[in-house]
């Protein structure tokens, strides 16, 4: 039998999923940004130097809102997310976005929940239901085959590089979504921007000796601009907190219409056409999204932690 829902849970539930989906809406737009950036910049730069910019306005908004150090316990996790998100999945990205288009990355995205799902259950102890994997596995499932039919040509150094930022991706994004339960989601972005500086700001400087920005223009400093403001900090602010409302393994389902929000972010700016096709993937992907949402975790998952205080303020601020 199921669990009745209170009016706290359910409002809970619902500003996570708001949350939630700010965060997927930000993250949706960094291909074509990214793609746009390389105008004038290489990969290494945009994917570490896009963490170097967003670690300073995280540095800024830790001061001015006098946020408390992370015990040591919670530095382990922070380390984990610089690795996964601020380091490891933008990078890779990147440069996988040197040799592919921004479709061909998309199928990371599609396939990003699955590894999110993975990793919050075996670093939360998270145990989603039967009916929550079948409709992650189709969701997921749809989404490639929409990718493949697009003609994504074969298996390349590329696509290793799509799956390493889909391994570290989804590490990052179940470690963070989990340490927000006891740490407010902001701080745990920022934190992770803030330790990962020693590792992020040298291989910046060197990036930049290296190979410096060339043809500098308004798109592609708007596309920078873009990475490091929204995809790397103000996205993960609203994303962090909306998976410690709903869970890393429901809340991260959400991601399953992140490639299809890429595919109309396109058709918009690049005037790309949208073929039928794309109209019933994105129909496909709606529908597991909501079975996946509407799937109960099963009775032997913990119970849930309460709410914590230092969080209840950022729901004002997203409000």
């Amino acid at each position: 039998m199921s669990t009745p829902v209170s009016g706290g849970d359910s409002r809970r539930h619902a500003t996570g999923l708001v949350l939630a989906a700010l965060g997927v809406l930000a993250f949706s737009l960094t291909f074509p940004a990214t793609q746009k950036a390389m105008v004038s910049f290489n990969a290494w730069t945009i994917g570490i130097g896009r963490a170097v910019v967003a670690a300073l306005l995280a540095g800024v908004w830790l001061w001015v809102r006098k946020a408390a150090r992370p015990t040591r316990e919670q530095v382990g996790s922070l380390l984990i997310v610089g690795v996964g998100v601020v380091a490891g999945y933008p990078i890779f990205t990147a440069l996988a976005l040197e040799h592919v288009t921004s479709a061909h990355a998309a199928v990371v995205t599609g396939l990003l929940p699955l590894a999110t799902a993975t990793w919050g259950r075996l670093r939360g102890n998270e145990r989603p239901s039967a009916l929550f994997w079948w409709a992650s596995a189709a969701g997921a499932a749809v989404i490639v085959a929409y990718t493949l039919r697009n003609g994504l040509g074969a298996f390349s150094l590329a696509d290793l590089l799509l799956v390493g930022s889909l391994v570290t991706g989804g590490l990052g994004y179940a470690e963070g979504g989990g340490l927000s339960k006891s740490m407010p989601g902001w701080q745990v972005i920022s934190w992770g921007l803030v330790l990962s500086l020693p590792l992020t700001l040298p291989i910046t400087v060197v990036s930049l000796v290296v190979s410096p920005p060339h043809n500098l223009g308004a798109q592609s400093l708007a596309g920078f601009g873009y990475v490091s403001v929204f995809s790397m900090f103000l996205g993960f602010c609203a994303w962090y907190p909306g998976l410690a409302r709903v869970g890393v393994t429901r809340g991260s389902q959400l991601q399953l219409l992140q490639p299809l929000l890429t595919v109309g972010w396109a058709a918009w700016l690049l005037h790309e056409s949208i073929d039928m096709w794309t109209l019933v993937a994105a129909v496909l992907v709606l529908v597991c999204v909501g079975m996946a949402q509407w799937a109960r975790l099963s009775s032997s998952a913990p119970a849930k932690a309460p709410e914590p205080a230092a969080d209840k303020p950022l729901v004002a601020e997203h409000s």
